[in-house]
């Protein structure tokens, strides 16, 4: 999420899946993630983030690794990592600035061998795959028991709604839809002279819990990351949720 800028709730196109439509958004994405301070990564979660990530052990995966940036700062910090990312040009992208190879794959059919990490990372990628249950249970068959997912997705209360306009005063935050229904959402956000849509799927605090339970994963941590600046509207909610969780 970007931040200040122009943004809506608008229709998104259910026929392609969620991983198509963000490899259309490729080269946005890679312009938007590289801006120098431009979005909420670089201004705050990050640090947020990165409080919840263990040392590093043998092998740390990053899942839906985007165009790199975790990547990079998680090597930066120790680890070795293998990037897992379903769009073949963020790939490229991050081949380019990490001189390292990333695995094109889809999370739902994850290329490695079971129990070959201690540490699985998915900053941001949860919420933009199709079956989110499907891909949790793929990342639990390849951390090894013991191991860690820590993971970010977009706050369940920051999906389910949204801000709208008022006449004076703070805007209201309205949820009109079900908070329980899982939905496709699509936000475009205009910030600094970048544009970018934002393609996910809301669902809930629990369907998130769930399917960690199913995939045999124990949640240990929970962080609920908002805004800092108290003058912006989104230091009233969150916007992301942290997760650290132990592979039983």
């Amino acid at each position: 999420m970007g931040g200040s800028g122009r943004s809506g709730v608008l229709p998104t196109d259910r026929r392609m899946s969620l991983r198509r439509l963000w490899d259309a958004q490729s080269d946005n994405w890679i312009r938007w993630a590289r801006a120098p301070g431009h979005d909420t990564y670089w201004r705050f979660h990050r640090d947020r983030f990165f409080e919840l990530v263990p040392e590093p052990g043998r092998l740390t995966l990053d899942l839906g690794a985007g165009e790199g940036r975790v990547a990079r700062d998680l090597r930066a910090r120790g680890h070795r990592v293998v990037e897992i990312e379903g769009s073949h040009a963020m790939a490229v992208a991050s081949a380019v600035l990490s001189g390292e190879t990333p695995c094109v794959a889809d999370l739902a059919r994850l290329p490695l061998a079971g129990a070959c990490a201690d540490l699985a990372i998915a900053f941001m990628s949860l919420q933009d795959v199709d079956d989110h249950r499907i891909a949790l249970r793929e990342i639990g068959t390849v951390v090894t028991p013991g191991g860690r997912l820590v993971m970010a997705i977009v706050h369940p209360i920051n999906s389910a709604g949204r801000f709208e306009m008022a006449s004076g005063g703070d805007p209201p935050f309205v949820i009109r839809d079900s908070y329980f229904d899982t939905r496709r959402r699509a936000d475009d956000i205009e910030h600094a002279g970048l544009a970018m849509r934002f393609e996910g799927e809301h669902r809930s605090l629990e369907a998130y819990g769930r399917a960690l339970e199913d995939a045999g994963f124990v949640i240990e941590a929970l962080r609920e990351v908002g805004e800092p600046d108290p003058t912006n509207k989104w230091s009233r909610l969150p916007l992301f949720l942290d997760i650290r969780a132990v592979r039983r």
